[in-house]
């Protein structure tokens, strides 16, 4: 039994099978070209997929050794690799931000790392270029994919193009088929055409533990699993992960993806982190607005976020709020809660509007 991670809403009970999840574990291995010669260190808990089904299950799997840092802290992980010379590192984009930004991050030798997986949430591309320039992973990859589905759908290869382990979350896990539909019509969609990504095979959960209707919901009849995630795919089979389709911004009839707007800010040099949701607007639907955490001993107007924004984007992409926090609301997974973030701001816009 595994919990989905709400960050849309209400953990649900998702019922997986030893064969759902020892065979992604293996396959996600696989791809990370894991041997007995392999030490992992793992900063995920054990009780979300990504620590029992990525880290554990691939490790058993290849004889691989597990290093164990219990609670994250970025500094103790730095010296895990480090003193037990670890081969792979995991975390969520936030996890591997801190650990690169830590100002003791320098005086560790990470000569041993080679790959890991950077997962949980889309990984900002600049993110993975940090990652693979300054801690050594040239290797790293990236798993896509929700426990519902054991949980990986798709994962970059250690043999595949920077260029692709980087700006995307590679091709389809063998004995998994996974497509894009029209989220409206459940039409088949082409080659860059945004759509629901959906994954049919062995790794499909049995179900949600007593909410049959809630199961019916987002496992089809012909036993495809509809991920709730907006997704692009290449003609090489590469997809690429737009949003979840309900943090989807609608402003004035323009549709909105926040992860386009999040990539382009993290850019800034003054910036550490970026999250940007979309907030009620009386006169167009919706509004973005773009949470900011700054690097330290910084300071930035909320107009350099905008002016920065408006002189490369589209003007509707343009944050009209901005707000500088020193972090963002996460579950215990370390995966940021945006439905919380979007209930906070609009209570705080309705009793301050400006």
């Amino acid at each position: 039994m595994q919990y989905t991670s709400g960050t849309t809403g209400f953990p649900k009970g998702v019922m997986l099978t030893h064969r759902n999840i020892l065979n992604n574990g293996y396959y996600i291995g696989e791809r990370q070209k894991f041997t007995e010669k392999d030490r992992l260190c793992i900063t995920v808990p054990l009780f979300h997929c990504f620590g029992i089904v990525l880290a554990v299950m691939a490790t058993f799997s290849h004889g691989a050794t597990m290093v164990m840092v219990e609670l994250f802290d970025p500094l103790m992980v730095l010296a895990a690799v480090q003193k037990e010379r670890c081969t792979a590192l995991y975390g969520v984009p936030t996890m591997f931000i801190a650990e690169y930004s830590h100002p003791m991050f320098d005086m560790f030798d990470l000569s041993s790392l080679r790959t890991g997986i950077m997962a949980g949430s889309t990984p900002p591309i600049e993110a993975m270029k940090r990652v693979v320039n300054d801690m050594n992973m040239t290797q790293i990859t990236s798993v896509y994919g929700l426990t519902e589905g054991s949980p990986g759908f798709t994962q970059t290869s250690v043999d595949d193009p920077l260029e692709k382990r980087v700006e995307t979350v590679g091709k389809p896990l063998p004995e998994c088929e996974v497509k894009i539909v029209d989220p409206e019509t459940g039409e088949d969609l082409g080659p860059h055409q945004t759509g629901e990504i959906c994954c049919k095979g062995y790794n499909v959960m049995k179900g949600y533990y007593k909410m049959p209707d809630k199961t019916r919901e987002v496992i089809d009849d012909d036993g495809w699993l509809h991920s709730g995630d907006l997704a692009s795919v290449d003609e090489e089979g590469y997809y690429s992960i737009v949003g979840r389709i309900k943090d989807m911004i609608i402003r004035g009839g323009e549709n909105i993806y926040p992860k386009e707007i999040e990539e382009f800010i993290y850019t800034h040099p003054k910036v550490k982190d970026v999250q940007v949701i979309g907030v009620p607007d009386a006169a167009l639907g919706e509004a973005v607005m773009a949470c900011v955490v700054l690097k330290d001993g910084v300071s930035m107007e909320e107009e350099e976020v905008r002016a920065f924004v408006r002189a490369s984007m589209a003007k509707h992409k343009v944050p009209r709020y901005v707000r500088f926090v020193d972090g963002f609301p996460m579950n215990a997974a370390g995966k940021i809660l945006k439905y919380k973030m979007r209930e906070d701001a609009t209570e705080e816009l309705a009793a301050h509007p400006s």
